[in-house]
């Protein structure tokens, strides 16, 4: 029985699969099992992966790429009333700064957007860098707007939904996931998890025929405004 396991699991080893990817494992001189997509070793069994397309890791982004975006960053920011440093340290925890990043659950672009997110926010090109930071910008605002200023329930709402932050209470929700992620963006930029009474004024824009709101911390000089945070 034991030999006709072993032999059924050679042949499927060995049987031709449309496999578009491939891992290599060893044990190297101390025993240990090694795994690579690349083969490094020539007495490396190799293991077809067929979903392996479909599987991602974040890595985190090379120095030169980290500030590869920053007047797109600091314009929008500006325009929303935004730390620029939040806003790249979302873009960092989001996507490494890969504008052409894509989520399995399809979130978009460099501050992954969800397709109804996009839409929402008017965003007509998810992977286009100025759209998706724009669009990211605008929803960063609104949670903080919600939240009270609260950054860490604004970065759990950005992750987790903010009917998940209502839900437990107006609480970073129990969810490993999205108390990891409020903790990568806190590594890299200082996250308050206090109200702030800064006053921040919310003036509108016609824009193609659309209401855009602009947010601003200087008190606007002439129309109408509203005080959102203070």
């Amino acid at each position: 029985m034991k030999h006709a396991l072993l032999l059924a699991f050679v042949i499927a080893l060995l049987t031709p699969l449309p496999a578009r990817a491939q891992i290599y494992a060893w044990r190297d001189v101390n025993g240990t099992l090694v795994l690579s997509d690349r083969k490094l070793d020539d007495g490396a069994m190799t293991y077809t992966v067929p979903e392996a397309p479909g599987i991602r890791t974040t890595r985190t982004a090379a120095a030169e790429y980290g500030h590869m975006y920053d007047d797109l960053v600091e314009a929008h920011a500006s325009r929303h009333a935004l730390r620029p440093e939040l806003v790249r340290a979302v873009i960092q925890v989001e996507s490494g700064f890969n504008p052409m990043a894509r989520s399995p659950k399809g979130a978009m672009g460099l501050m992954q957007l969800m397709p109804s997110t996009a839409k929402r926010l008017g965003v007509r090109n998810a992977y286009d860098p100025s759209e998706n930071i724009g669009g990211g910008c605008a929803y960063l605002r609104q949670l903080l707007d919600r939240y009270d200023g609260n950054e860490q329930l604004a970065l759990a709402a950005y992750n987790a939904g903010e009917g998940a932050v209502d839900r437990h209470g107006g609480t970073i929700p129990p969810f490993q996931e999205t108390r990891d992620y409020v903790k990568k963006v806190g590594r890299i930029t200082d996250v308050q998890n206090a109200s702030r009474r800064n006053v921040i004024y919310k003036t509108f824009e016609i824009v193609d025929g659309r209401v855009i709101p602009r947010y601003s911390s200087k008190k606007p000089v002439t129309g109408s405004y509203e005080v959102v945070v203070q």
